[in-house]
């Protein structure tokens, strides 16, 4: 059974794409596709509790001459939401690589945030040579035990359920939280808050922070390993590293990390913008992102 999809009253302007889906055995997951059917893509991947809203600004700027497509997870966003499904790493990984070779996308450039940026490198080590560019945005792609006890917290079996799906604790929070320069305008919050308007649709939000693999003996940490050993073969493409630094959760430390890994990765740090960089720094966001796309279009891009 599908979803009904929330309404967009109090942020239709800010997001006003076309509706797609790609139905995955009988769930449907949405995304939005703009620009140019023949334009080179740009597949936005986003996190938790976000959804591809957040890419609003980003396809504005880039559709124009480049098709941009911005996904919403499966419990996410407009895609259904299941009760019962597995929520893991693995699964969100399959179901993005089933939608780029449903559109059978190549030379994409991936635009990754949070734990889109893991999903989306995993999506990129299951199918390589479809993938020319990174830009990467406070996120990581590798075994890490920091976890904020914030995050932590939420995690305990009862309490941490009660809080995200009962109270949307981690969601509400975020809007205050993950924000450093200044207060989220009511469109935005209101869009970033409308897909989770009940204990029902805030399943995904949830179980992401219950996938976090901090153990061998979790479920998703070998598919985090293998997606972590897979980041090699990537060192000789290129790759833009946007970050906030004032985030509390991916911090300045997982940054150095990927530069350590891509030494040849430019980098774009933004010393008062926090976890949602993209709200904090939209304009310097989309500029950055535009100007490193433009200056490695064709000439750098890989042809794997």
């Amino acid at each position: 059974m599908t979803s009904p999809l929330p309404s967009r009253d109090g942020f239709a302007d800010e997001y006003p794409f076309e509706s797609h889906w790609l139905d995955l055995d009988g769930v449907r997951m949405h995304f939005v596709d703009e620009g140019p059917r023949d334009g080179e893509p740009i597949l936005c991947v986003h996190g938790n509790p976000t959804w591809s809203f957040i890419w609003r600004r980003l396809i504005r700027e880039l559709s124009p001459n480049r098709r941009v497509i911005a996904v919403d997870h499966i419990g996410c966003g407009f895609s259904d939401k299941p009760q019962v499904y597995p929520y893991r790493l693995e699964q969100h990984v399959s179901n993005l690589r089933r939608l780029i070779e449903s559109l059978d996308l190549w030379n994409i450039t991936l635009v990754g945030h949070d734990w889109g940026g893991c999903i989306g490198m995993g999506a990129a080590t299951d199918v390589p040579n479809r993938f020319s560019r990174f830009v990467l945005m406070n996120t990581g792609a590798f075994r890490s035990k920091q976890i904020p006890l914030r995050i932590a917290v939420c995690r305990i079996p009862v309490l941490g359920p009660l809080v995200l799906r009962g109270f949307n604790a981690f969601s509400r929070a975020a809007l205050t939280m993950a924000v450093a320069r200044q207060p989220l305008s009511a469109a935005a919050k209101r869009g970033l808050l409308a897909p989770y308007g009940s204990w029902r649709s805030r399943v995904a939000v949830s179980s992401f922070v219950q996938d976090i693999p901090l153990r061998p003996s979790h479920p998703s940490y070998a598919k985090l390993a293998a997606i972590e050993e897979g980041l090699a073969q990537f060192c000789v493409r290129p790759m833009l590293l946007v970050w906030g630094a004032r985030d509390w959760c991916f911090t300045l430390d997982f940054h150095r990390e990927f530069q350590r890994r891509f030494p040849q990765a430019e980098s774009h740090v933004l010393a008062d913008a926090g976890h949602y960089v993209f709200e904090d720094a939209a304009d310097e966001v989309a500029s950055s992102v535009r100007e490193f796309l433009d200056r490695t279009s064709v000439r750098s891009a890989w042809k794997g």
